[in-house]
């Protein structure tokens, strides 16, 4: 019974994380970094020029109990009023069950610049208004267990009710031609103090840097293209590195990823992807092969991208060419 029920909440090996003095939270993952541009780079922020939306979900680990579920949806264009692109996105993070839950809303404004006919750099500014919060009726703890009878005792942990809010700030760049492209991006400039407990957890800076490159390749039929990329990140003592291959043929694209987390091999991943008129739908599959093994039955991952029509261009804008899953 009292195994049963342990197993039921899963959270008493995180209680212990939470009564920490001090914490150092991360950024949630989303293996399909270009379905999701302004969640990478703020300077991707009208890079499309014409009206982009992004629809993104994650479930992080299902076979095990209190996965972690990541939404974004977003919207971007250029603005030619303001010389630059704008940008809005929203994402919401729930770990345990709902336990943990995260939610960001970020406006953003990038600014181009042509520095030769063939090659372009943009930049970009985000700000962040955000909120985490605790459901303490989920959580348990060891004060609570009698070791015959279960959970039947009230915790004497001081539970805090109010969320923390927060401002944030990031910065981008993006470089870029019709054949290849270079981004950086610092996330979490004042590294704001998100607790939800006593005592402080900073969030540290994130540096992001990406770069790839688009080939065309001969096809009979519909045109086709190889685009290799990478992808680094670093998030205090955190370092993330994903590698892989786009191919693309007409309205199918398909993609393979190999992530190394530090010192550790963390997963392959798996895409395929259709793109027809206005709207592309993606989906993407983690294969783990850490120490965790595939028990946790990897991460599912589905992006919705709706690219739509604009006016002619009064003047020449250049688009990039990345990929778009």
């Amino acid at each position: 019974m009292l195994k049963r029920s342990i197993l039921k909440t899963g959270f008493i090996a995180i209680v212990s994380l939470f009564l920490a003095n001090d914490l150092f939270a991360q950024d949630p993952l989303f293996t399909q970094f270009y379905a999701n541009p302004l969640y990478l780079n703020p300077a991707f922020a009208g890079t499309a020029h014409c009206p982009r939306v992004s629809l993104n979900y994650r479930n992080q680990w299902p076979g095990i109990s209190g996965s972690f579920v990541t939404t974004s949806a977003s919207y971007d264009q250029h603005v030619d009023a303001l010389s630059g692109g704008l940008g809005l996105l929203v994402w919401n993070d729930r770990a345990g069950e709902g336990t943990l839950n995260t939610t960001n809303v970020s406006g953003m404004y990038s600014y181009q610049i042509p520095i030769t006919r063939r090659f372009s750099i943009k930049a970009g500014l985000q700000a962040t208004w955000a909120q985490k919060k605790v459901d303490w009726s989920k959580l348990t703890f060891g004060d609570m267990i009698d070791a015959r009878r279960g959970f039947i005792y009230n915790t004497n942990e001081i539970q805090r009710d109010e969320p923390a809010n927060y401002v944030d700030f990031s910065v981008g760049v993006l470089g870029f031609s019709e054949k290849y492209f270079v981004g950086f991006a610092v996330n979490h400039l004042a590294e704001p103090d998100e607790s939800v407990i006593e005592g402080t957890s900073p969030l540290p800076r994130k540096y992001t840097l990406h770069g790839g490159a688009v080939i065309p390749i001969e096809s009979k039929g519909e045109p086709a293209s190889l685009s290799p990329n990478i992808i680094i990140q670093l998030q205090q003592n955190f370092l993330q590195i994903n590698f892989g291959m786009y191919f693309s043929k007409g309205p199918i694209i398909g993609g393979l990823w190999y992530r190394h987390a530090g010192s550790n091999t963390d997963a392959f991943t798996a895409l395929v992807g259709f793109q027809a008129g206005i709207m592309k739908f993606g989906y993407s599959y983690d294969i783990t092969i850490s120490k965790l093994t595939n028990t946790t039955a990897g991460a599912h991952e589905f992006s919705v991208g709706l690219n739509f029509d604009c006016k002619p261009k009064k003047r020449r804008f250049r688009t990039i060419s990345c990929p778009s899953f």
